[in-house]
């Protein structure tokens, strides 16, 4: 793919209208890449001025501070924010809500202020701009989809309309959840609960909000966060229905109906 990098444009004496702040999941996770790709895929055809950090860009920090590791955090955090204020970076968009929250609201307060918009709000902005051109009829029309809210889009960062108007552009029938919006149940990988065990319990958190998703009876689950995709895929496979219902990232879906 071509994407381009902030190196070669600062080699060319340019700064990109617009930093894709890739994350680890969507780096290193082969699940997340096909998300990445798909971004990158719409941000080419729309022809935006973007690039990328590529061997540059390090972790946020935002699993270290939610497991309560706050030196390793701000190390992290200080490394990156001389990387970003070093390119002269003004705006930054993620396709991670967890990267999206830790950038926007915690970089501040240590000297890196951006722009931080989330895929999903940059895609609306695109679509009703006229930018992003939908397939008539496309392969989503009339399918039932149920959309996953995630902690750090919703709750955190009051985003629920971006990813919803998104979906009705691509003229499916979006079915809700009985917890949805800021009543939205976690999808268990937040808090940096990804990466440890689980604690004694009765059930999995992510069985119970495929549980939910799938009793609406749609066919395909949106996500709009590489953790909640994870976590409801492993759901939709615990429940043996990986056939049946697929889990999509909504930039996903739009880079199928272009």
């Amino acid at each position: 793919m071509n994407v381009p990098t902030i190196q070669e444009l600062a080699a060319q004496g340019k700064t990109p209208e617009i930093l894709f702040w890739v994350g680890c999941a969507g780096s290193f996770d082969a699940r997340a890449q096909k998300i990445t790709r798909a971004f990158a895929e719409i941000l080419n055809k729309v022809g935006l001025d973007y690039a990328i950090l590529g061997k540059e860009e390090a972790c946020t920090g935002d699993p270290a501070r939610r497991a309560g590791n706050e030196f390793l955090f701000q190390m992290m955090a200080y490394q990156n924010i001389q990387t970003l204020n070093a390119y002269g970076i003004k705006k930054i968009v993620t396709t991670c809500p967890h990267c999206f929250n830790t950038l926007k609201n915690e970089y501040p307060e240590l000297g890196g202020t951006y722009e931080v918009i989330h895929h999903t709000t940059l895609l609306q902005e695109l679509i009703n701009e006229g930018k992003i051109v939908l397939k008539e009829g496309g392969e989503f029309k009339g399918k039932k989809i149920s959309f996953h809210d995630s902690c750090y889009l919703g709750r955190a960062n009051n985003i629920y309309e971006a990813p919803r108007q998104v979906l009705e552009a691509l003229d499916a029938d979006l079915v809700e959840m009985k917890r949805c919006r800021s009543n939205g149940l976690c999808c268990g990988a937040g808090g940096a609960q990804m990466f440890k065990e689980d604690e004694p319990g009765t059930t999995r958190i992510n069985y119970e909000r495929t549980d939910e998703a799938l009793e609406t009876g749609a066919k395909i689950i949106a996500s709009a966060c590489p953790f909640c995709n994870t976590m409801m895929t492993d759901g939709v496979k615990n429940k043996e229905k990986e056939n049946e219902v697929v889990v999509m990232d909504i930039a996903e879906l739009v880079a199928a109906s272009m």
